[in-house]
């Protein structure tokens, strides 16, 4: 009769330790590809890797010229800015709280050039390429990491007018950009994300928190993301004007950069005049990407200098 229940109890553990590693390979490692909530989209979803089709949403497309029109012919390019009849890009790097901060300063000719993409040209679990390879991927001028709405059940993900996830997370603020370009923070438990893409939303990310708002700090010095640490590598978007942006990208967790809490990214942003900024995903995902090249440091443990694969990015350019 021991035996028996010896037996049983070896059964039961090796079940158990199967069950925990599949859940642990699922949240972790396989891959998931899935389709967007919007039932008439044209949008056809491929397998990781392949180029999807144009997804066609039934709502009227931003005005302008086709990008294959509209790309500048009189480029303007040095190691740190780009320019041409669309697109005019500045890099600087500041010095703030012991940190190298690296800001883009971004003006456009149309919203059209400010477009998000996800990993292998798919959404889904555990689908992520680096955040150089994504911008490789589609010629972007400049890229930054996204929201990782990969890493997240819930929480909206709308991208390039397109819905794939409406489900709401608790205490969630995104940050909404419009067809137009320009900016709102919104709350999740306010207002629906079929309601925001039937108002004209081209963009929602959903990380957070917001960090200014009407050019006001709205984040506390003792706020922060999850259980991160009070400094580290930050990735955050803003706008100062109608079609004029910033994309921030901080160092951390290194003897050469500290790294910055959430309230000294959004006091550093407030100095630069933005009217709304949104705090992305940060620590070793934090990455910006010009031309190509890496421009800062990522680090995920601070040891080695390389890049997060990431589910995402916001990116700058045509295609």
């Amino acid at each position: 009769m021991k035996r028996k229940h010896d037996l049983w109890g070896i059964l039961y553990g090796f079940l158990l330790t199967g069950f925990t590693v599949y859940l642990l390979l699922d949240t972790f490692v396989i891959a998931r590809v899935y389709l967007p909530v919007t039932p008439d989209s044209a949008y056809s979803q491929t397998e990781p890797g392949q180029r999807p089709s144009a997804p066609v949403t039934g709502r009227e497309e931003t005005e302008g010229p086709s990008s294959s029109e509209s790309r500048g012919d009189s480029e303007i390019i040095t190691e740190s800015s780009y320019q041409d009849e669309n697109i005019a890009i500045a890099i600087t790097e500041y010095r703030q709280n012991d940190t190298s901060v690296y800001v883009a300063d971004i003006r456009l000719s149309s919203a059209e050039y400010l477009k998000t993409a996800f990993a292998k040209n798919a959404y889904g679990k555990n689908v992520t390429e680096k955040t150089s390879t994504i911008a490789e991927n589609h010629q972007a001028i400049l890229a930054i990491n996204g929201d990782y709405y990969g890493a997240q059940e819930r929480g909206y993900v709308l991208r390039n007018g397109v819905l794939y996830r409406s489900t709401a997370a608790r205490n969630q603020e995104d940050l909404v950009i419009y067809k137009d370009g320009s900016f709102a923070l919104i709350s999740e438990s306010e207002v629906s994300a079929e309601q925001l893409q039937e108002n004209g939303a081209a963009q929602i990310l959903s990380f957070g928190p917001g960090l200014v708002k009407d050019g006001t700090v709205c984040v506390s010095k003792n706020e922060e993301v999850g259980k991160a640490m009070a400094s580290n590598p930050r990735t955050a978007i803003g706008i100062l004007d109608e079609l004029h942006y910033v994309f921030v990208v901080s160092d951390g967790r290194t003897k050469e950069s500290e790294g910055l809490s959430l309230y000294e990214l959004a006091a550093f942003m407030q100095s630069l005049g933005v009217r709304d900024a949104y705090n992305l995903d940060g620590g070793g995902s934090s990455t910006m990407v010009f031309r190509g090249k890496v421009v800062n440091n990522p680090t995920t443990n601070g040891n080695s200098i390389k890049e997060r694969s990431v589910s995402d990015i916001v990116y700058i350019g045509y295609e």
